[in-house]
């Protein structure tokens, strides 16, 4: 098993955008490449997937057990040639100060060499001391190579080339110059996701013909096939066991884009046929037995979700007449009352008695940890149990009813209003949380079991 893990020393590394590149290079080359992300992120595992061809899996230490992530890993290398793991943050960077989930740890867990992306710009001699140090931080981890980042030209590379050669024993796998044409734009969640920029594999091819020329691909490829076997413990797949005859509604466009694919995955495994919806051209909602909207920049196309009053009415008269949903972040935000962003006020669905304002810093940021109430409508399987989740969301609610419902208390995180996330009505639960569906909590299939459960009352 083939595998990388692409890290770096900090982040803003540009270890990102040389992931995608190194995806759709090796790709090119004829290999069959698997992507992985560490952490929870929608926007970088869109572009990832768009560089393989294949879905890109999160790898996160704070939502799935440690033979999880093993198995998850082995299930989607399965069939490619080569697997690349892009890191968040710094190597060495995590929650805790003990590093146990670092990018380190989960590089030491799937036995896979590091490759480090570093930014060069500033640095000759001094980027030794850097490497040494990453180096004899943990012996157990495998530095197998390094790429320079914002090389300055060629007199700026032969030196950083002499420095690595005569004071460290790593190896210098190419250096990529500074180019703005690999530059992928950015917005407040970080890189505007693929699903938004329409020339998006022309960016991709860009900067991966820019990266295989500076790239030494097959040294990249031997350190990779270097990598020991991983010990693999195996879980079994959970499923209903129901046949597929259920019909999801899942809203997927450019103003709402983040779900997780294997959680796409695990719905049709739980019974589930997935019917995708455009928000900004369908004018009707498809036969469906139920809703899922996901996250993604609602606020970006104000305009055009507004515009669209036929397929906001429908979704507002299909909930009001029971239709089980579930809205996550920018999902939860289409169906209030309005989005308020840049002192202009847009009419949204209307379902929830809210309305949401943006602010220009992030209101909930990071991991949370819920508490399951009494009013959890899925709560019939797995009364209060304890979700680990995570947020990122610069809107908030305001006007809201008092005497709302709430799924959820938060123990960490912000959600709604500090207190509680997972608005509760009707049939809908909507909230900021993002679920992952994984051993802790299988949302999933709880949910399809409540779409069966509203069918038969």
């Amino acid at each position: 098993m083939n595998r990388l893990f692409i890290s770096a020393a900090h982040k803003s590394s540009g270890k990102t955008t040389l992931s995608i590149g190194l995806c759709h290079a090796l790709r090119t080359r004829g290999e069959v490449v698997q992507a992985f992300k560490k952490g929870p992120d929608y926007i970088d595992p869109m572009w990832l997937g768009q560089a393989t061809g294949r879905p890109c899996i999160n790898l996160d230490f704070y939502t799935m057990q440690r033979a999880e992530i093993m198995q998850r890993f082995t299930q989607y290398s399965d069939g490619a040639t080569i697997s690349l793991i892009e890191g968040n943050k710094g190597l060495y960077d995590g929650l805790d100060l003990d590093g146990s989930n670092s990018n380190a740890a989960l590089a030491k867990l799937l036995a896979a060499p590091v490759v480090l992306v570093i930014d060069v710009r500033g640095m000759t001699r001094g980027i030794a001391p850097l490497l040494l140090g990453y180096q004899a931080f943990d012996a157990e981890i495998n530095i197998a190579g390094v790429i320079f980042n914002q090389v300055g030209g060629s007199r700026h590379e032969s030196k950083l080339h002499a420095v690595v050669e005569h004071y460290t024993d790593m190896k210098v796998i190419g250096a990529v110059a500074r180019d703005k044409n690999m530059e992928i734009k950015e917005r407040h969640l970080g890189l505007i996701p693929s699903n938004e920029a329409h020339a998006a594999m022309e960016q991709i091819a860009r900067i991966g013909d820019s990266v295989a020329r500076q790239i030494d691909l097959d040294l990249l490829k031997q350190l990779a096939g270097g990598a020991p076997a991983p010990a693999v413990t195996e879980i079994p797949v959970i499923q209903t066991g129901k046949t597929p005859d259920l019909r999801i509604g899942v809203i997927r466009d450019e103003a709402f884009g983040f779900y997780y694919q294997d959680d796409l995955q695990s719905l049709r495994d739980a019974g589930a046929k997935l019917i995708f919806i455009d928000a900004l051209r369908d004018t009707a909602l498809p036969q469906i037995d139920a809703l899922f909207v996901g996250g993604g920049f609602p606020e970006s196309f104000l305009s055009e979700l507004n515009a669209n009053h036929s397929l906001r009415n429908a979704i507002r008269d299909a909930i009001e007449n029971n239709l089980p949903a579930y809205a996550e972040c920018g999902g939860l935000m289409y169906l209030a009352r309005t989005i308020r962003w840049h002192d202009q006020e847009y009419a949204m669905c209307g379902v929830i008695p809210t309305d949401v304002v943006m602010h220009e810093k992030p209101q909930g940021r990071g991991y949370t940890c819920l508490q399951e109430t009494a009013g959890h409508p899925w709560s019939a399987l797995d009364s209060n149990q304890t979700v680990m989740a995570h947020e990122f969301h610069y809107s908030a609610l305001i006007n809201t009813d008092p005497d709302l419902t709430y799924a959820y208390a938060v123990k960490r995180g912000h959600g709604i209003d500090g207190q509680h996330d997972g608005i509760v009505y009707k049939n809908l639960l909507a909230g900021y949380t993002h679920l992952r569906d994984t051993g802790q909590n299988h949302w999933t299939r709880r949910f399809v079991d409540y779409i069966y459960k509203c069918q038969s009352t």
